[in-house]
């Protein structure tokens, strides 16, 4: 298991430990954060734009989904299982896979933005989308800042 604490300037389209980057995970069982979602139907190692495509099976009705290799969070190839940093609602929410377009840039941007691509961020929060000193922090305007010592108060 890999380090996640390092910084790194990787996008969602790399996957985030080098030692799965050359590994052909087709046919891999793929597991989400809160149980299986079915197997990767094709892998691809692409430098900045790997991913892979789940064939999800009878979970969501025979869909498949594409999911950016930044999502793995580790490959277990003795038991042949790939475990994504995702919950299945947020699998099951991505965007529509169409088997025309998934290679397209305009499409890749459009996942890329739902997983929440948006450059350089911790490991800890790699795939999440959120930035390392906002992690902890519900959204709104205020939040995070102290009102008793900002002086822009």
């Amino acid at each position: 298991m890999m380090d996640r604490t390092a910084t790194t300037d990787r996008t969602i389209w790399n996957h985030p430990d080098d030692s799965s980057s050359g590994m052909d995970l087709t046919d891999f069982e793929v597991e989400a954060t809160d149980g299986g979602i079915g197997k990767v139907h094709e892998s691809s190692n692409e430098v900045s734009g790997s991913y892979i495509v789940v064939d999800t099976g009878p979970w969501i009705f025979g869909k498949k989904v594409l999911l950016p290799a930044g999502l793995i969070e580790r490959v277990d190839a003795d038991d042949r299982r790939v475990h994504v940093n995702q919950t299945k609602d947020q699998i099951q929410n991505a965007p529509e896979f169409n088997e025309d377009t998934y290679r397209d840039d305009a499409y890749r941007s459009e996942v890329g933005s739902y997983y929440g691509d948006t450059g350089p961020r911790t490991e800890d929060t790699y795939g999440a989308g959120v930035e390392a000193d906002t992690a902890n922090r519900p959204s709104g305007p205020d939040y995070g800042r102290d009102d008793r010592t900002d002086p822009t108060r």
